[in-house]
């Protein structure tokens, strides 16, 4: 997590992505090296960054090209005085013009394809790794491997500097940045891989960027609805997981657990988003997880304006992740055999091929029709496209165990953790 902070601060001494990334990498590997003889440092962020920053120097010392490259990160102070404390907490606790931020808009520059920006970004600021961001977009990770290595590439022939961009470019670039911020706090949300349901940290990342930009562009209403969204869905980041790490569906979550502060500002959020203009992708996404929001108990959710709300989020923004969230909140609202025929329109959809909330939400239809067997199959099949262990074992548990026609608790967690395409999207079961 100290990651990003590290590679903004070196990406803007040495003006090239790439060089951070690297120069990154070996202060942490001079760390894993040191840290078990010496001991870890109070403040171990601190530690890397100053360490890259000597690391930094002895390279640019090295190129033909010194006086140039030093001329232009600023010789006379920031160079030679790079051990000072002042410095030092400029680099780690800077606000206004904060180094991750700045790397965030630098990675989203133009001049990049967007799924580019948004590979690069995942990569250097979410700590993702290629396997994560290949699941985030359903597409091959060979693909995000070379996205991310033209990406690199691009910014440094190009020269661009990292910046904030001047007020006039901040629009063309934000709609990126966004998209970036929301598909790291899914990460966060719920993990594609590894044995956590969630990755907590990466939710916090997430909102800090996602304030931090409403900061600078306090006009845009879809800035104010994808914080609406993610205040609202991380309040229940303590209510997903049981004792033991395992998960724990919307549906059965003990919602006084729900954090009613992070609920408040969503609210206030979306509030202001509305009174800003037409919803979005993001603000309608918020007013869906609102739903959940103001309910206090499970059934009090108001399934049928969530599925009117979907219908509208389709038409905005189509796309078979947000059909299969719309057939959730169809199923809730009007029948299991409603939302099966739509999610069975999809059974044709590329994107959807290696995705296993498709399976686990058709499965839990059928169950609920009282097509046992059906849907087994459908959860076995769930269980094998899975990355995730914790998922893996609600999806086995389903397959192997009596499939019971039940209420839609699965359903309503199944299609939640939907990211589509190039635009992650939250399903009806969690907003």
């Amino acid at each position: 997590m100290e990651s990003a902070r590290v590679v903004g601060g070196l990406a803007r001494m040495v003006h090239d992505v790439g060089l951070a990334e690297e120069l990154a990498q070996d202060a942490l590997v001079a760390a894993l090296e040191q840290w078990p003889e010496t001991g870890v440092p109070d403040n171990p962020g601190a530690w890397i960054t100053l360490t890259a920053k000597h690391r930094a120097i002895d390279r640019l010392r090295r190129v033909t090209r010194y006086d140039r490259k030093l001329e232009e990160v600023g010789r006379d102070m920031e160079i030679r005085r790079q051990a000072a404390e002042a410095e030092l907490d400029d680099v780690l606790d800077d606000h206004v013009g904060d180094d991750v931020l700045r790397l965030l808009f630098t990675a989203c520059h133009p001049v990049l394809p967007t799924e580019g920006r948004l590979a690069l970004t995942l990569r250097l600021l979410g700590g993702l790794t290629t396997r994560e961001i290949a699941r985030a977009f359903l597409v091959p990770e060979p693909t995000v491997g070379q996205r991310i290595s033209r990406a690199k590439r691009t910014l440094t022939e190009r020269r661009v500097r990292i910046e904030m961009p001047a007020p006039a470019e901040m629009g063309e670039r934000l709609s990126s940045v966004l998209e970036v911020i929301y598909l790291i706090f899914n990460e966060g949300y719920s993990a594609t891989g590894g044995g956590d349901w969630t990755r907590p940290a990466l939710c916090e990342e997430a909102l800090r960027l996602g304030r931090l930009t409403v900061g600078l562009v306090p006009g845009e209403p879809e800035a104010h609805g994808l914080v609406a969204l993610m205040e609202i869905q991380a309040s229940r980041l303590g209510a997903r997981t049981g004792p033991d790490g395992e998960p724990v569906l919307l549906l059965d979550q003990d919602r006084s657990m729900w954090d009613r502060l992070l609920i408040r500002r969503g609210l206030e959020a979306l509030g202001r988003a509305e009174a800003l203009g037409t919803l979005g992708p993001y603000g309608l996404q918020a007013a869906i997880a609102a739903c959940h929001a103001r309910a206090l108990h499970a059934e009090d959710t108001d399934w049928e304006r969530m599925a009117a709300l979907y219908r509208v989020l389709a038409h905005v923004a189509p796309s078979p992740v947000v059909e299969l969230n719309r057939a959730v909140a169809v199923a809730m609202a009007y029948g299991p055999a409603k939302g099966l025929e739509i999610v069975d329109g999809l059974a044709g959809e590329r994107g959807l091929r290696d995705y296993p909330q498709l399976p686990a939400v058709r499965g839990d239809l059928l169950a609920r029709l009282g097509r046992t067997e059906e849907a087994r199959a459908e959860f076995g099949r769930a269980a094998a496209l899975t990355r995730n262990e914790r998922e893996r074992a609600v999806f086995l548990a389903r397959a192997s165990g009596p499939v019971v026609p039940g209420d839609g608790r699965a359903v309503a967690e199944g299609a939640a953790r939907g990211r589509g395409e190039e635009r992650g999207t939250e399903g009806s079961g969690e907003g």
